[in-house]
C-alpha cells in the first residue's frame, strides 16, 4: 500500500510546488466559472469565525457540500466518514459517536464526565460526545478541522471539530419529498419545505424518519431486529430579518434514535446473535439556538450565539453475549456453566452556551498592513445526571448513581493582517476557565478548577493568483479529570492531569487547468504533551467487570500529510480523492494487566490510528438526466485498544448509485459496500466464555455488509 499512495503524495506536493497554474483565486462563497467544465463550487468554512473560504484558511480542513452528499446517497454521517483523511470512528455503538482525527480522540466513555477530544456541533448546538444524531438529510455541508482549535472552540476541541450545517431557509418557496426501500427492511420517508412567510421572515422545515433491521438475526429470540435503527430527525430554522441592521437566525431540532444494540458474537460471524437480553443505543435530543447579528455599528458588527440542548440516553448490552440455555450446555470444570449478565447506564445532559463576537467591519491601520480584528466572550453551563445498574448471574453487580456539573468561562480574540507582498498573517489566544463538581453513591467527590490557554499563529504567502502557501502552529488543551469507583488499590490513579497539543503545520492550497481542478496538502507534526489514555483492566476475580480509567502517558509525537483533490475535467463529470497518512504512536508509557504484569506500550501505534486512509470517486451527471456515481474508500490496519494488541485488517469497499434525474423528480438505484466485505469497526481482546476457563480471545464488531436499495424524489414549487 504504502508503494502506492506515499509515491502519489510526493508527486503531487512537487507538481503543486513547480506548475503555476493560470486562474486567479476568489474569496466569494459563489461558484468558479471555467470554459470547458462545470462550476465548481467554492465552499466556505461556516464554523470559521469570519465563514472564510475553504482555499483560503490556513489550516487543514474538509469541507463537503450537498451535491456531493446527494451523489453518494448518504443518508447518516457514518456513510460519509471514509471520505475524510485521517479520520476514524470507533464502532462501540450503534452510530458513530466517538471519533479520532490524526489518532486523537475516545473510542468510549462509559462514565459520566463528559471530556471529548473531538468537537461536534450541529447548526451551532454541541453535542460533543454524543455524535449519533447526525443525519445527512437536507444538509449544505459538513466540515472537518483538523488540528486543535484553540481560539474557536477551546476545550472540546484538542484534536478537531466536526462541524454540520443545514440548509439555510430560502426567499423563494421550494419543496421535496423523498421515499427509499431497500434490503434489510430499510425505510426511510424524508420531506423539506422552505421558503417566506412574509417579507422579512423566512422558513424552512426537514424531518427524516429512518427504519431498518440492523443486519444480525437473533436466533435465540427468533427475531431479525434486535440491532434495528429506528432513527427520526426534525428541524425547524427560521431567518427573521427584525430591522435593516439586525438579522435573527433560530434553529430548533429534535432527534429521536432508538436504536437496539446486538452486535456483538461469540464465534465473530457478525450475522447470528445469541442473546436472550439483547441492548438498547437511544439518543433523545432537544436543541436550540439562535443567532443574532447586528451590523448597525460604523466600525463593528456584534453576533450574539445562544444554544441549547437536552439529550435522554440509554446505552446497554448483553455482556454474556448468549442465554441461559447455551451456557447451561457448556461445560465448566464438570458442571454446567451459569453466567448471565446485563450492562444499563442511562444518562441526561444538558448544555447551555452563550457567546458573543464584535469584529471588525472593515481593515484598519493597526500595523503595516490592513487588519481585521475581533474579541469575544464564550460561557458555558453543562450539566450530566448518570444511572448505572448492572446484573450478573441475577444479583445487581454494579449500582451507581452520579451527578456531574461543569462550568466554562472563557475570552478570546483575533488578529487578521495583510501585508505587501502576498502575505498574511493571523493571531489568535483563548483564555479559558473551566470549573467542575463531581458526586456519586459511592462517595466519590470531585471539584477541580483549571486555567487553560490556547491559540494560533498562521503565515500564509500567495505564491501566484491560483497558490497558497501557509505554515501554521497552534497549541490545543483538553482538561484534566478523575476517575471513578476505582479499586483502593489503584488509589494513585483518582486524578488525571490536563493534556497539551501543539500543532505544527505546513499547506499548499491550489487551483488547476483554468479553475476545472483544486488541490489541498498539509503536512503537520503534532506534539502531545501529558497524553491522556484510556486504559481498562479486567478484573481476575470478577471476569464479567471491568476497571475503565484514564490516566496520563508520557509525551508523543504524531506526525502525518493530508491530500485532497477535485477535478471537473468536462462538463458532466467530476472526480474527487482524499489520502491520508499517519504515523501515531505512544510516548513512554507502561502500564499492569489484570496478572499484575507490566505491559510496555512505549512507541506502540495509538488505538483506531491506521497508517493509511484513503478515498475515490467519480460522478457523471449527462445533458440527458442520467447520472452515475461510483466511490471507494479504505483503510490500513489499525489497533482496536489502547489496552491490548488486537488488530483490524486492512480493507477496502465500494459504493454506487445510478439513476435517472428529471426536473421534478428522480429515481436512483444504490448499493453500499458492492463486494460484501467483511471489515472490523471495534474490536475486544479478554475473556468472555468460562467454559474456556476465561482465556483472552480477539473478539470484534463488524461494518455493515452490502445493502441494496432505490431512492425516489420529487421536488416541486
Amino acid at each position: 500500500m504504502n508503494k502506492v499512495f506515499l509515491p502519489t503524495l510526493l508527486a503531487s506536493a512537487i507538481a503543486q510546488a513547480v506548475v503555476t497554474p493560470v486562474l486567479a483565486d476568489d474569496a466569494t462563497p459563489t461558484h468558479i466559472s471555467t470554459p470547458d467544465a462545470a462550476p465548481m463550487e467554492h465552499l466556505v468554512v461556516s464554523s470559521d469565525f469570519r465563514e472564510t473560504s475553504v482555499d483560503q484558511l490556513p489550516a487543514s480542513v474538509t469541507v463537503i457540500g450537498q451535491q456531493r452528499i446527494e451523489d453518494q446517497g448518504a443518508e447518516h454521517f457514518e456513510d460519509m466518514l471514509n471520505n475524510i483523511a485521517n479520520f476514524n470512528w470507533s464502532g462501540g455503538s450503534s452510530r458513530p459517536r466517538y471519533f479520532q482525527i490524526r489518532g486523537v480522540g475516545e473510542q468510549e466513555e462509559y462514565k459520566g464526565a463528559p471530556n471529548s477530544s473531538v468537537g461536534f456541533i450541529i447548526d451551532d448546538i454541541d453535542l460533543s460526545g454524543l455524535g449519533m444524531v447526525s443525519s445527512m438529510y437536507d444538509l449544505q455541508q459538513f466540515e472537518v478541522l483538523r488540528g486543535p482549535q484553540g481560539t474557536r472552540y477551546g476545550a472540546n476541541a484538542l484534536a478537531g471539530l466536526i462541524y454540520l450545517k443545514s440548509n439555510d431557509p430560502t426567499d423563494t418557496p421550494e419543496h421535496g419529498l423523498e421515499l427509499s426501500l431497500g434490503d434489510d427492511n430499510l425505510r426511510t420517508i424524508s420531506g423539506f419545505s422552505s421558503g417566506p412567510l412574509s417579507d422579512k421572515l423566512l422558513y424552512r422545515v426537514a424531518l427524516q424518519k429512518h427504519q431498518q433491521n440492523g443486519y444480525m438475526d437473533n436466533s435465540y429470540l427468533k427475531r431479525d431486529d434486535t440491532n434495528q435503527r429506528d432513527e427520526l430527525s426534525a428541524r425547524l430554522k427560521l431567518r427573521w430579518f427584525a430591522t435593516d441592521n439586525l438579522q435573527i437566525d433560530t434553529t430548533l431540532m429534535f432527534a429521536d434514535f432508538d436504536n437496539g444494540y446486538d452486535a456483538w458474537t461469540l464465534d465473530n460471524n457478525g450475522e447470528t446473535s445469541l442473546s436472550d437480553q439483547p441492548g438498547k443505543d437511544s439518543q433523545k435530543t432537544t436543541g436550540a439556538s439562535v443567532k443574532l447579528t447586528y451590523d448597525g455599528f460604523a466600525q463593528a458588527k456584534l453576533v450574539s450565539l445562544i444554544s441549547f440542548a437536552n439529550s435522554d440516553h440509554l446505552y446497554s448490552f448483553d455482556g454474556d453475549w448468549a442465554n441461559p440455555d447455551y451456557w447451561a450446555s457448556r461445560d465448566c470444570d464438570g458442571a454446567a456453566c451459569e453466567y448471565n449478565y446485563f450492562w444499563d447506564q442511562q444518562g441526561k445532559r444538558k448544555t447551555l452556551s452563550q457567546e458573543l463576537r464584535l469584529s471588525s467591519k472593515d481593515a484598519g491601520k493597526i500595523f503595516a498592513g490592513s487588519t481585521d480584528w475581533l474579541v469575544g466572550l464564550y460561557l458555558m453551563d453543562l450539566s450530566e445526571d448518570n444511572d448505572l445498574y448492572s446484573e450478573y448471574n441475577g444479583w445487581p453487580d454494579e449500582v451507581l448513581v452520579s451527578n456531574y456539573d461543569a462550568d466554562n468561562y472563557a475570552v478570546f480574540g483575533q488578529l487578521d493582517t495583510e501585508f505587501s507582498g502576498g502575505y498574511k498573517l493571523s493571531v489568535g489566544a483563548r483564555i479559558e476557565r473551566r470549573s467542575s463538581d463531581y458526586s456519586d453513591t459511592n462517595q466519590d467527590n470531585f471539584s477541580p478548577s483549571e486555567t487553560m490557554w490556547g491559540g494560533h499563529i498562521a503565515l500564509t504567502k500567495s505564491l501566484s493568483d491560483t497558490q497558497e502557501a501557509y505554515a501554521r502552529v497552534a497549541r490545543g488543551y483538553k482538561a484534566g479529570g478523575f476517575n471513578m469507583t476505582l479499586p483502593a488499590t489503584m488509589s494513585d490513579k483518582k486524578e488525571f492531569d490536563t493534556e497539551i497539543l501543539y500543532n505544527y503545520e505546513i499547506g499548499l492550497k491550489s487551483h488547476w487547468f483554468d479553475g476545472a481542478a483544486d488541490s489541498r496538502l498539509s503536512l503537520f507534526y503534532m506534539d502531545r504533551q501529558k497524553q491522556q489514555v484510556a486504559a481498562s483492566l479486567q478484573n481476575p476475580d470478577d471476569p464479567q467487570r471491568f476497571i475503565l480509567f484514564t490516566e496520563n502517558a508520557g509525551s508523543s509525537n504524531n506526525y502525518g500529510a493530508e491530500f485532497e483533490g477535485n477535478w471537473y475535467p468536462t462538463e458532466s463529470v467530476q472526480l474527487y480523492t482524499s489520502v491520508g497518512y499517519l504515523q501515531a504512536e505512544y510516548g513512554d508509557y507502561q502500564y499492569q494487566d489484570k496478572y499484575g504484569s507490566t505491559v510496555d506500550l512505549s512507541g506502540r501505534d495509538l488505538a483506531h490510528s491506521p497508517h493509511w486512509t484513503y478515498s475515490l470517486g467519480g460522478t457523471w451527471h449527462s445533458d440527458t438526466g442520467w447520472f452515475v456515481n461510483i466511490n471507494g474508500s479504505g483503510k490500513s490496519k489499525f489497533y482496536y485498544s489502547d489496552s491490548n494488541d488486537s488488530q483490524s485488517k486492512p480493507y477496502s469497499i465500494v459504493n454506487a448509485k445510478v439513476g435517472y434525474d428529471a426536473d421534478s423528480w428522480a429515481l436512483y438505484l444504490w448499493g453500499r459496500n458492492l463486494t460484501d466485505k467483511q471489515y472490523g469497526v471495534r474490536g475486544f481482546y479478554f475473556g468472555n466464555e468460562p467454559d474456556q476457563s476465561w482465556a483472552d480471545k480477539q473478539y470484534i464488531r463488524y461494518g455493515d455488509p452490502r445493502q441494496l436499495g432505490v431512492t425516489f424524489q420529487l421536488r416541486f414549487l
